[in-house]
């Protein structure tokens, strides 16, 4: 396991100090890992294999290597955990097909793991960037993973497909079955539950 460097690209990184002294702080992140595994997760691996599982190999990974994380802040902590969850994903995808290891491919799902992230830390944020307007800063983001895990079946669904995974209101409607206009409901309803539920921290 090699330490964390961010990447270039990588998303913005908050100035919050992380200790890191006790590994049971992983456990804080697994709901964050969990949602980011179900949107990277292929079907038919999720058909075979959980998210719970993979993000439970990738929480005992990073307990076992928690010496080796080099950054200081939680955003870089965020960035380590999806590093050894992009690493568990492609070894597991690459363990089904019988393939070689695929560097660029581990790399190519450390991006899209970074994307969704992204994503889900901006979903309520404002068109400015004024701290008020990013609610979902820092460890807040814990805090929206947990608000969405919260909402009803249907409306989690839809955020998840149409917010983490940029899917288009029509391909939302034709995978949960239902139409475009009850997808838009969902999404709107779904919405204002979070910016409910969230509503302290702007």
């Amino acid at each position: 396991m090699t330490s964390y460097e961010p990447e270039p690209n990588d998303e913005p990184i908050d100035n919050q100090p992380i200790d890191v002294s006790d590994p049971a702080i992983v456990a804080k992140y697994e709901s964050y890992l969990r949602m980011l595994a179900r949107v990277q997760m292929r079907r038919a691996l999720q058909a075979k294999v959980g998210a719970s599982d993979i993000v439970q190999q990738t929480m005992m990974q990073a307990v076992g290597a928690i010496d080796q994380f080099r950054g200081g802040t939680e955003a870089e902590f965020r960035g380590w955990l999806r590093q050894i969850l992009a690493r568990c994903l492609c070894h597991l995808d690459r363990d089904m097909h019988r393939d070689k290891r695929d560097v660029r491919r581990e790399q190519s799902m450390e991006q899209r793991l970074a994307k969704s992230s992204m994503r889900l830390e901006g979903l309520l944020a404002g068109d400015g960037p004024t701290p008020s307007q990013n609610v979902a800063a820092g460890e807040n983001v814990l805090q929206v993973v947990m608000a969405i895990e919260r909402l009803p079946d249907a409306q989690r669904e839809a955020v998840r497909l149409h917010y983490l995974e940029g899917k288009k209101l029509s391909e939302v409607a034709e995978q949960l079955g239902k139409s475009t206009g009850a997808v838009a409901g969902l999404l709107h309803r779904g919405m204002k539950s979070l910016r409910d539920q969230l509503g302290g921290l702007e």
